[in-house]
């Protein structure tokens, strides 16, 4: 590699993982800065980072996935950032792929989970499938993998996106979405994922609304129009086919029709708007 290399995951209470993941990192990248970002963890992660001479960057308390990614990507110092799992999902041999696909020109490679042992229940894999499907239809390319946390990212294109990141789990969906906006190169690196270490910090009743949210982010970051239009051009037909029964039938314009043509105009309006908001947010900031 000529450039400098930071693998960045963040911890929260992942300290038997990270005793079988860190070493096997530093075996494989002996030269790569290492940091473990400790979001809160209430076990012994911090001592299994000193005893494996990784650098550690602590929060006070949980702030979240997003945010310790974010913590992580500040205090990195290498060219190229390396983002994975602390909880063993993720295999250390499966970088070099990573890096290889990235070394053909791409802004940034994502490992495209092939299997789900790690992410147990059939509600995950549907919900992910139909991300990676509307992910597809709002950009025009095919996007394998929205969700996945493990991917090679140039840091300086990565760190221009850091005030739109969310502290959450969907990061990595935000992510995306604002590099193929951008107009960055993305690409997807199939992998296989272990079983994870540990307990998931997900919880479906919790997280299952805010997985819900990416469905709207994933249209407000790319394109809203292409979103709301659907919707706007749903009510207006609905407005028009009830238009047409009502007229056939009692040859009236009724108040029902009236509110499905105004309410198809306002949301059409509102996604145009979206758009320019949108617009700006993606505009070049001057250094």
């Amino acid at each position: 590699m000529n450039y400098s290399l930071s693998i960045v995951l963040p911890a929260r209470s992942e300290a038997k993982a990270l005793a079988e993941l860190l070493p096997k990192l530093r075996t494989t990248f002996p030269d790569a800065e290492i940091i473990v970002v400790n979001d809160g963890s209430v076990d012994a992660t911090v001592d299994v980072c000193h005893a494996n001479a990784v650098s550690v960057v602590s929060h006070p308390y949980s702030k979240g996935n997003g945010a310790a990614i974010k913590t992580g990507a500040r205090h990195a110092a290498g060219e190229v950032l390396v983002f994975m799992d602390a909880d063993s999902q993720h295999r250390p041999d499966d970088i070099p792929k990573l890096l290889a696909r990235f070394d053909e020109g791409y802004d940034m490679v994502v490992g495209a989970r092939v299997s789900r042992k790690s992410q147990a229940g059939l509600h995950r894999a549907a919900a992910n499938g139909f991300y990676n499907r509307l992910a597809s239809w709002m950009t025009g390319h095919d996007v394998l993998d929205l969700t996945s946390g493990f991917r090679v990212v140039k840091a300086s294109l990565f760190k221009r996106f850091l005030y739109l990141l969310p502290n959450g789990f969907s990061y990595p969906t935000t992510i995306t979405m604002a590099f193929f906006r951008s107009g960055y190169s993305v690409a997807y690196e199939p992998i296989d994922v272990d079983k994870r270490i540990g307990k998931s910090h997900i919880r479906l009743w919790r997280d299952g609304v805010r997985f819900l949210l990416i469905i709207f982010k994933i249209g407000t970051l790319f394109s809203p129009v292409k979103l709301f239009l659907p919707i706007s051009l749903a009510f207006f037909f609905a407005g028009f086919s009830y238009y047409a029964y009502t007229f056939l039938s009692s040859g009236r314009f009724t108040n029902m029709s009236a509110l499905l043509f105004i309410t198809s105009v306002l949301v059409f309006l509102i996604g145009l708007v979206s758009e320019q908001i949108t617009a700006l947010m993606y505009r070049e900031r001057e250094d």
